[in-house]
């Protein structure tokens, strides 16, 4: 923001106190939240806790992976491939006019529809003026039992990204994407100081007793080791509740979390419906990085190997 300052008949430009503090802290908000069937009850759900959220004052607005459907992939279905759409499209047009309207920044997940036959898990990033400013293709696609993805998406081909903002610079990934250090590496080195994961993940119920604790909190760890390796904050937000498919199901465990770039825990959820909110300092990231400096040790010159599979045993 530039001020005019007329002094006399001198014309000088202050820039205002305020300006070098613009982005230096925000305000983010998860959306954790039930899906069903039915798309526009979805997205009806999930206009109203964003504008909930930013009556909190919260200036970037996260929904899980695949908000507008149930998760379908827990069957290998053609039909299924109805619930894909282009990007831009009818979902992005309308979020496109809500970010517009509350002049904030949305993140929806989208199934998009790239051509035909190919298919994307992805999402855009939709700024405060309304615009598509980035979009994300999911690049590591699983294929465990009820996680059938690979029948639907096409693995990513848009690379690793981070989105300079009016908010700070942000870097987005889907779900499977967590377990990947070189994802959270790569988009770190892309400039980002916050890393959002949309996620849809849970337990089979017949595990749960004897697995579940044990894969929560793999999966909370995965997440603090990438804030704590390169320095950002990480935002995973997930879906929550049962989710039939057929004769199967799956309950997916919430838990919607945000990390500091140490690795703290700053704000959490557990089961349930619930948007969690929390400011982001991104100082701290400059901070944590001047203690920890892992990316000034880095040995580049030594990793040529990560490129190759592993060795026969």
């Amino acid at each position: 923001m530039l001020i005019i300052v007329k002094i006399g008949k001198l014309e000088k430009e202050e820039i205002s106190k305020n300006y070098f503090n613009i982005m230096a802290k925000t305000r983010i908000a998860l959306i954790q939240m039930k899906m069903s069937s039915d798309q526009k009850k979805n997205i009806g759900s999930a206009i109203k806790k964003i504008k909930e959220a930013c009556k909190k004052k919260a200036k970037i607005i996260c929904l899980p992976e695949l908000f507008l459907s149930n998760y379908f992939c827990q069957q290998e279905k053609h039909s299924n491939f109805d619930l894909a759409e282009k990007i831009p499209g009818k979902t992005t047009n309308i979020f496109c006019s809500l970010a517009k309207e509350l002049k904030i920044i949305i993140i929806a997940p989208i199934f998009e529809k790239k051509t035909s036959g190919i298919y994307h898990n992805s999402l855009v990033l939709i700024n405060e003026k309304g615009r598509l400013a980035g979009k994300y293709r999911k690049m590591h696609i699983p294929d465990d039992p009820q996680y059938y993805e690979k029948f639907y998406f096409t693995p990513g081909d848009l690379g690793f990204k981070s989105f300079k903002t009016n908010q700070g610079n942000l870097g987005t990934l889907i779900c499977w994407d967590q377990w990947f250090p070189e994802a959270a590496r790569l988009t770190s080195l892309q400039g980002a100081e916050i890393l959002f994961y949309p996620t849809a993940i849970g337990w089979h119920p017949k595990e749960k007793k004897r697995y579940g604790k044990s894969q929560l909190n793999s999966w909370i760890s995965v997440q603090r080791s990438h804030a704590i390796a390169n320095g950002v904050y990480v935002a995973a937000v997930n879906r929550v509740g049962v989710e039939k498919q057929g004769s199967k199901k799956l309950e997916f465990w919430g838990n919607t979390i945000v990390f500091d770039p140490s690795g703290n825990i700053i704000a959490e959820a557990k089961l349930g419906e619930k948007t969690v909110i929390c400011d982001i300092d991104f100082k701290q990231v400059e901070n944590v990085r001047r203690h920890w400096p892992f990316f000034r040790d880095r040995r580049i010159d030594y990793y040529k190997g990560i490129l190759n599979n592993p060795k026969d045993a």
